[in-house]
């Protein structure tokens, strides 16, 4: 097996692949073994399988469509087990075909374990998965009595069996449905945690494009994610909220077409509801990304430049699962939906809104920066092209980084602001609907996740 190079390399310049490897992306059998598929040319559909990573100024994209190997990469990206001080404490093992279990499970991603959630499936641990549980070798949890790896869902006997093969100490959260699931991760953080979060977010169990966006919030903040139908509150979700007391913070992802307005009436007998929601999958992830309560500290807040994002296919939704990690570690992200070949509108204008502007000199910052999950199957190599031009640094005069007075044909990003705008950035956390709207983007100027559980890594 050929090692693997260290993720301090992947900042390279455009379309740099380095060095590693994997195997065929369909067959899930041996991440970190030589490379089967050969290399192919830029923009031909088909990413080199010799490039886990491949790096433009402003993006790295995680070079799997294959959602095992990108988790997998992903969790290499952020752990890379050199030493004891990047080793995970534990791991999560989910079956990335009950999404909205492995969704629910990305909350033991920060607390308890400080670990990625890896994909097993219905025979048991993919050798894929099974060489990076090796090559991570999970310290245990101290405050979770040593575990090494939570096994969440429906799994399989031979799953547990090898992961005690593996010499890994493990711990089970069955579940037969995922309102059931999403119950018991929440019982199960408040548990080793010794807390029970006062806010959740609340989705749909039917809606995978909506709800999606909430796995790299609860990636790294202590709110669970709890599941509703769009005209049903399951009696599970129903037993999580009433161990607020009535006092739950309620954060409602999606349009009313999603979750209709009898379910948001009704979770208002167990608290505060706030509705988050763009009219399309895409403006319901900007919607998220941009709201801020400043009453509770919940949301990304994300309205100025400076700023990290994760974007995934929406033709490949499953991916966004296996990177959920990239809003724990290094520069925390949320979601956002693209598409293969270019930016959504909506996108497009939010980036605009959100780019970097400097006065004298770029040096003086601050940068965006993107990941992107998938090859060039989910994400083109023209799709990763416009991405890294939305992210890049300008004049605030207009002009960019040619010779000493700058090119008066960049975009000047700062007058085009006004389209990306919503209702998100007003919200006061009393209640009501954060969209994505046509106004300006007034929203809080940095996310502040002060004061919350367990935000420190």
């Amino acid at each position: 097996m050929k090692k693997w190079i260290g993720v301090g390399l992947i900042t390279l310049t455009a379309s740099l692949a380095l060095t590693g490897c994997l195997n065929d992306p369909s067959k899930n059998t041996a991440g970190g073994a030589a490379a089967t598929q050969p290399a192919t040319a830029a923009g031909s559909g088909e990413a080199d399988s010799k490039a886990p990573w491949i790096a433009s100024k402003n993006t790295t994209r995680i070079n799997s469509s294959d959602p095992y190997e990108a988790a997998v990469l992903t969790s290499h990206t952020l752990w890379m087990a050199t030493s004891d001080d990047n080793r995970p404490g534990g791991v999560v093992l989910v079956n990335p075909e009950e999404w909205q279990t492995a969704l629910a499970s990305a909350d033991l991603i920060h607390h308890p374990n400080n670990g990625p959630v890896l994909f097993v499936n219905k025979d048991g641990i993919p050798d894929v998965t099974v060489r990076e549980l090796k090559r991570l070798q999970p310290a245990g949890v101290e405050s979770n009595q040593g575990v090494q790896a939570i096994l969440v869902g429906n799994l399989d006997p031979k799953v547990e069996k090898q992961a005690k093969e593996l010499g890994l100490k493990t711990d089970k959260i069955p579940a037969d449905n995922p309102a059931a699931a999403a119950k018991a991760i929440d019982a199960y953080y408040a548990k080793v945690a010794k807390e029970n979060p006062p806010s959740v977010i609340v989705g749909s169990s039917e809606s995978k494009e909506y709800t999606m966006p909430a796995v790299n919030w609860i990636s790294h903040m202590p709110e669970p994610l709890l599941y509703v139908s769009k005209d049903k509150v399951p009696q599970e979700t129903i037993d999580a909220l009433k161990t607020r007391d009535g006092k739950a913070n309620i954060y409602l992802l999606g349009p009313d077409s999603v979750i209709s307005a009898a379910v948001e009436k009704q979770l208002g007998e167990y608290g505060k509801v706030v509705r988050i929601a763009g009219k399309d999958p895409v403006e319901n992830s900007i919607a998220f990304a941009k709201y801020k309560d400043p009453a509770t500290g919940f949301g990304w807040g994300i309205t100025t430049p400076g700023h990290n994002f994760s974007l995934i296919s929406k033709e490949n939704p499953d991916l966004a699962l296996a990177s959920a990690p990239f809003s724990h570690l290094g520069k925390h992200a949320p979601l956002i939906w693209t598409e293969k070949d270019k930016l959504p509108d909506s996108v497009m204008a939010y980036l605009m809104a959100v780019q970097p502007k400097y006065d004298k000199s770029p040096v003086e910052g601050p940068f965006n920066h993107a990941w992107l999950t998938g090859d060039e199957r989910s994400i083109s190599a023209s799709g990763q092209g416009e991405i890294d031009s939305m992210l890049e640094i300008v004049s605030k005069t207009g002009g960019g980084h040619g010779g000493h007075g700058g090119m008066s044909g960049m975009p000047a990003a700062g007058d085009q602001s006004g389209t990306a705008g919503g209702d998100a950035g007003k919200n006061s956390g009393t209640g009501g609907t954060a969209g994505t709207g046509s106004g300006s983007a007034s929203g809080p100027g940095k996310t502040d996740m002060s004061g919350m559980s367990h935000a420190g890594h």
